[in-house]
C-alpha cells in the first residue's frame, strides 16, 4: 500500500515513555487495541477491494469501458492521522485541563 507508515504489529509493539503525570497506560492500551482492530479491518477491506478490482478488470478486458459513478474520495492517511492527533489533544484537554502557555 502506498504511503502506509504503520501496520497493526508496529502499533502493538509501540512503547511509550511514562512520566509522573503521564497517561493512564490501560486507557492507552485499550485505545491502541481499537486502532489495531481498525487497521486490520481496513487492510482486509483493501485487500478484498483490490482482488475485486482485479477480477473485474479481467472480466471486462476487451469490453468497452463503462462510466463509473462518482464516489467521495476516502480520507488520506495524513487526514486520518491528523484526526487521531486532534482527538488525542481533545482527550488531553479533558483529562489535564486546558493550559495556556
Amino acid at each position: 500500500m502506498a504511503n502506509v507508515q504503520l501496520n497493526s504489529q508496529e502499533i502493538l509493539d509501540k512503547e511509550f515513555k511514562t512520566t509522573m503525570r503521564g497517561y493512564n497506560q490501560d486507557e492507552v492500551d485499550e485505545f491502541l487495541d481499537t486502532v489495531i482492530k481498525d487497521y486490520d479491518t481496513f487492510e482486509a477491506e483493501n485487500k478484498r477491494l483490490r482482488e475485486e478490482l482485479e477480477r473485474l478488470k479481467n472480466a471486462t478486458s476487451g469490453a468497452a469501458p463503462q462510466p463509473q459513478p462518482q464516489q467521495q474520495p476516502s480520507p488520506s492517511r495524513s487526514t486520518v492521522n491528523a484526526d487521531v492527533l486532534q482527538r488525542l489533544s481533545n482527550l488531553e484537554k479533558v483529562v489535564f485541563g486546558r493550559k495556556e502557555y
